[in-house]
């Protein structure tokens, strides 16, 4: 657990909403105005509307090429009601940023922003393969350059009973799927995470207890719900390394493994794929991983969960939703289903 006094927290990493629901208040209350000039994409993209959330002063880009950079200084904000937006108090940057599960850099909390410092996210490609009519190896400007990005405020809830609540940038996964062109015979998605033992400490570890690479996969119905979003940002920045850069999917109903980072590989299938976590303990990780408070983990109910950040004096249990709260959305999916067989 990531612990932190309340006075150890910087006023410039919590963006309350009564601060960024307006350009003006967010501006001022965030402190961002006399921090801009340390932010070279800061006036840019700003223009229009203000995002509802930005990385607080100081903070440096993560390594981004230049035409993707260029995509930042016109970003969509988040509306102003669900299921794209809610008013929850937003994660601070730090405690999103540093409180990762990504074991390709380590197995504790804080190895991936620790360990991730030399990895590399240009050049990089994406395979397209299976029951589409498109494949190949596309660059991320193939992938990313046709897609106008837009910011969606989500919850997280990770299996271990944490929760947060991130601005994440990107575009829904339903976006980009559809270019592809998909066959009659394409009902599952499959999700790939690179292996780069050279950047990634975790691969080398003998204490690795996944079989790399990272496999993931959602059934069409669900890749195809607008809900589905693949980020390449948070925060109005590009996303950092321990984060899933340069591109990683974020599914919120489901919990945080899931939502897959690093992508290099898609994969359109006629049969449901096996992923790491089923392959790795299927009794604990089921391939459909849908937030269900009425199923607990072996080691843990799933019925609360610990809002982040989490100080000694100040733990934030709150109640876990069906469906992380996105229930009207995605019910309908798993009609008829046992969600405690599916699960």
């Amino acid at each position: 657990m990531l612990i932190k006094k309340p006075d150890d927290i910087k006023s410039s990493e919590i963006t309350p909403h009564s601060i960024y629901t307006k350009r003006r208040e967010f501006l001022q209350g965030a402190g961002l105005i006399a921090g801009a000039a340390v932010l070279p994409n800061f006036a840019s993209a700003q223009s229009g509307d203000a995002l509802k959330a930005r990385a607080p002063a100081g903070i440096q880009s993560s390594p981004a090429p230049a035409w993707l950079k260029g995509k930042f200084s016109s970003i969509r904000p988040a509306p102003d009601s669900a299921p794209y937006f809610t008013d929850e108090a937003l994660t601070p940057y730090s405690d999103v940023t540093k409180y990762n599960n990504f074991y390709e850099f380590g197995m504790e909390k804080g190895d991936p922003s620790a360990n991730s410092g030399q990895f590399k996210t240009d050049p990089w490609s994406v395979e397209i393969s299976g029951e589409v009519s498109k494949p190949g190896v596309y660059t991320l400007e193939d992938i990313l350059k046709p897609h106008d990005l837009e910011e969606r405020i989500y919850r997280l809830r990770c299996v271990e009973a944490w929760s947060m609540v991130i601005p994440w940038i990107g575009f829904p996964l339903a976006d980009l799927i559809k270019r592809f062109e998909p066959t009659s015979k394409a009902k599952y998605v499959e999700f790939e995470t690179i292996v780069d033992d050279a950047t990634m400490p975790g691969i080398r570890s003998r204490f690795a207890i996944v079989r790399w690479p990272y496999r993931e996969g959602l059934r069409m119905d669900e890749a195809l719900n607008p809900l589905s979003f693949i980020a390449v940002g948070l925060y109005g920045e590009h996303l950092p390394a321990q984060n899933g850069a340069p591109m990683r999917l974020v599914v919120p109903w489901k919990y945080g493994f899931k939502s897959i980072k690093s992508i290099v590989k898609i994969n359109f299938r006629e049969t449901q794929p096996n992923t790491t976590w089923v392959d790795l303990q299927a009794r604990e990780y089921g391939f459909y991983a849908n937030v269900n408070p009425a199923v607990h983990h072996p080691r843990w109910r799933q019925d609360m969960e610990r809002r982040l950040p989490q100080t000694l004096f100040d733990r934030k249990v709150i109640p876990t939703q069906p469906f992380n709260g996105y229930g009207e959305q995605v019910a309908e999916l798993y009609k008829g289903m046992d969600l405690s067989r599916y699960y």
